[in-house]
């Protein structure tokens, strides 16, 4: 009987292609944009995993100069020589064919157990690694290194993008002689070694965990891109419960006979959780191959964006990775069951003898109107309690979580009530009756109408966002980059020489003086800078004194980032320690957009005295004539060209790293408005056969097929204008969300939020377009519908 059972619940799916067709479309399409989030999000933490591996990072203390850009190797000589086991590593980049590759060089003597391991537990020739120029690369990288001519080895354990070899190779590549990047401290020292202040005082050692973790970086990226994954998801899932509901409701009196034949209830429940399950299992199956491809596509801009943002490399190649694809199926099932649950109740719950009659399958009670008003309010109660006292970005998430949700919930309501007030209004029979036959099938299209709010709220919100921080980033450029040219001295003897060379020629010479260091107990980057006029005219505060330039020209203040600010809970008056027994005041907090970490600002003889081997290589100029300034440091100084850079370059090049980070959020948003679109244009077309026996009336009154054809699509477009008047508000509120409280929490930095009606207007117009072409084939075939069907109506007595 099991078999029989399963036989006549599964004849339903053959009856009705198109439901079958649309409950596997939904769960491809939502399980196709959850997983290629999760492979792109994968991928780049396995490439995290690999560089953490390779490098051993934080794992051991390091030895770093404080002065300068490198350590010289008669430094680590005499640490070997007073006893202390540390190994040497040169770290630099290196362009392969367009391609920056990182090279790193070891020495496997003296490296402690664990830092550079590669050969994947494989025997390792040591003999010609030390006296062949041998790299060690994965596959991708080698084929870069061919041109080189280096005797590349092929290790998977090695990250993409880098490059293991002894340290006098990387020297030789690197054009680095005699130079060392940082010292590698082992964790068991011998006993009585002297001080490290005493053997090498300009060295500064640097704790274990204590250093910028690039994949603690990217966490909030990855945020974001799963908070985006999840939404898609949760629109496709609208299409899904749809369609199930209509499948239960219909299949009701299959359920009536097949328990009054004997088949027991839970066995009833048990053949129709297989069912669900096989469906999700296919459904999430076919979305995880497009969930590849989607990834395969979006993986360069998330590589190119993570490496402009916080220099971190991740792999170009896509790779097969069963957390990913198992996450997929797992959560495709979970989705499933959780848009069948309130069917499968429903059945658990009908009595036997229940009327078999066939009611409209989102026909609600007023009960659960109620429900879900009720349920709607208390989301939005917390999403507003959240905005007031939540701290933290999981608490922002939770936050638009509810919003969207109480958003969503509230919308059959808002749209029930503007189809009242358009009823209350109309002077016509015919549109009395098309206002209260679109308030009856409002029911089932909301669904449908939830799933659009959603994917239109996401793409005012973000769009929002990005242009918001598109403005503010231009004018922070415009602040930031007021010098016209920029230029490199290569060693710190040219140093001085440019300078001498460019004193007569322009107005002013900014230096760039810069170290990393401890601000505060985080990770800084110390600037010192001489005070000019283009400090005073340009730069912006988010909080300052009034005299906060003074301040800092005189040595009596020091100015901080945003960051810094916030993560360290400093702002303006607060004391910041600078070593020893100096501390200054803040006396300015401005914006710093695109930047990590932390990052102050003191006058430069200050800095000097603080850090006085630092000497400065980059400058500003502030010239009338930068074309000529140009010319005579090609032509007469001699300088490369690529060490001298215009204003509108470093522009250019910034707005592009942020151009392609916002690209994959852009390509999600459209992809979810394509998913809504589908969802309604599934609702309208499962619903157009089962409006035969409403629309069968109005056409023996008197209308034409084509005119119900055209009142189908007049329906459609007023949905989607009052769904789009509804999702302007919600995105505003996700924008607002996203700046001042995701955006701080994620990044540590608040943006201000413009708003740009043309923008919403033209989203409005797609929405509009996505609602009319969806409706446009089921109109067709209402209009279409032979006037047989609708007489049998009247014959059925339905």
């Amino acid at each position: 009987m099991t078999a029989a059972g399963f036989h006549a619940l599964w004849s339903h799916w053959r009856r009705n292609p198109l439901q079958l067709f649309t409950l596997v479309a939904g769960l491809a399409l939502a399980t196709a944009l959850w997983s290629g989030v999760q492979a792109v999000n994968a991928e780049a933490r396995a490439s995290y995993g690999a560089a953490a591996a390779t490098l051993g990072e934080g794992q051991f203390d390091q030895l770093l100069p404080a002065q300068s850009d490198s350590i010289a190797q008669a430094d680590y000589i005499a640490l070997r020589r007073a006893g202390w086991q540390v190994g040497p590593v040169v770290d630099g980049r290196l362009d392969a064919d367009g391609t920056q590759i990182r090279i790193l060089g070891i020495d496997p003597l003296t490296a402690p157990n664990g830092f550079g391991a590669v050969g994947e537990g494989q025997p390792v020739d040591l003999v010609g690694f030390l006296s062949k120029p041998t790299v060690f690369a994965n596959a991708d990288t080698a084929d870069l290194l061919q041109s080189l001519g280096l005797r590349v080895i092929e290790d998977a354990g090695v990250a993409s993008g880098m490059v293991i070899t002894d340290v006098s190779v990387a020297q030789d590549i690197l054009t680095l002689p005699g130079q060392l990047s940082r010292l590698v401290i082992a964790n068991q020292q011998p006993l009585g070694v002297p001080p490290l202040a005493d053997v090498v005082p300009n060295l500064t050692r640097i704790a274990a965990h204590s250093g910028t973790d690039v994949a603690r970086l990217t966490d909030s990226f990855h945020l974001n891109l799963t908070a985006f994954g999840l939404l898609s998801f949760a629109v496709g899932i609208f299409i899904v419960h749809g369609t199930i509901g209509l499948a239960f409701e219909q299949r009701r009196s299959m359920v009536r006979t097949l328990r009054a034949l004997g088949m027991p209830l839970r066995r009833v429940m048990v053949l129709m959780g297989v069912e669900l399950i096989v469906l999700a299992l296919i459904g999430g199956g076919v979305g995880v191959v497009m969930g590849y491809l989607i990834a395969a596509a979006l993986l360069p801009d998330v590589a190119a964006t993570l490496k402009g943002l916080y220099g971190a490399d991740v792999s170009g190649t896509l790779q097969l990775r069963p957390s990913w694809w198992i996450s997929g199926l797992l959560i495709s099932v979970a989705g499933t069951g959780v848009a069948a649950i309130g069917s499968l109740m429903q059945v658990a719950r009908m009595p036997l003898l229940a009327s078999a009659r066939p009611q409209a399958w989102v026909t609600a009670s007023s009960a659960r109107r109620i429900l879900h008003v009720a349920v709607s309010g208390l989301l939005l109660a917390v999403a507003v309690a959240l905005g007031f006292w939540g701290k933290g970005l999981v608490l922002g998430f939770v936050m638009l979580g509810a919003l969207l949700i109480g958003a969503a919930l509230a919308l059959p309501l808002i749209l029930d009530v503007a189809l009242r007030l358009g009823q209350a209004r109309a002077r016509h029979v015919i549109w009395e009756w098309f206002w209260a036959d679109t308030r009856q099938q409002l029911p089932g299209l909301s669904l449908a109408l939830m799933a659009l709010l959603l994917a239109m709220a996401a793409n005012v919100g973000v769009s929002t966002m990005v242009s918001s921080f598109r403005l503010t980033f231009v004018g922070f450029l415009d602040q930031r980059l007021a010098s016209e040219l920029y230029v490199t001295a290569q060693t710190p003897a040219q140093s001085e020489a440019l300078q001498a060379f460019l004193k007569p020629q322009v107005r002013v010479i900014l230096p760039v003086l810069s170290v990393q260091t401890d601000l505060a107990g985080l990770p800084t980057d110390l600037y010192g800078a001489r005070i000019d006029s283009t400090h005073r005219n340009n730069w912006a505060f988010l909080e300052a004194r009034s005299d906060a330039w003074d301040s800092v020209d005189t040595g009596r203040g020091i100015i901080i980032n945003e960051q810094l600010a916030r993560r360290a809970g400093l702002w303006v008056g607060d004391d910041v320690p600078l070593g020893g027994s100096r501390s200054l005041p803040v006396v300015g907090i401005y914006g710093d957009y695109g930047n990590p970490i932390g990052q102050a600002i003191v006058q430069e003889d200050l800095f000097n005295a603080l850090h006085p081997n630092q000497i400065p290589t980059r400058f500003g100029l502030r010239t009338d004539t930068p074309n000529s300034v140009r010319k005579a440091l090609i032509d007469d100084f001699g300088l490369p060209e690529a060490n001298i850079i215009d204003q509108a370059g470093i522009k250019a090049f910034s707005l592009s790293i942020f151009e392609r980070t916002f690209t994959v959020t852009g390509a999600l948003n459209v992809l979810t408005l394509a998913v809504a679109g589908f969802a309604i244009f599934m609702s309208l077309l499962t619903l157009a056969s089962m409006r035969v026996p409403q629309l069968a009336p109005a056409w023996a009154l008197g209308l034409t097929r084509r005119k119900l054809g055209q009142l189908e699509l007049t329906r459609a477009a007023i949905l989607a204008v009052l769904t789009a008047t509804a999702a302007i508000p919600l995105g505003l509120a996700l924008a607002w969300v996203l700046l001042a409280v995701v955006n701080v929490e994620a990044f540590g930095w608040k943006l201000p939020m413009y708003v740009f009606p043309a923008a919403y207007a033209k989203l409005c117009g797609f929405a509009l377009l996505a609602a009319i072409v969806a409706a446009l084939w089921p109109a067709l075939r209402l209009a279409r519908t032979p006037p047989t069907d609708l007489l049998k109506v009247f014959a059925n007595e339905r």
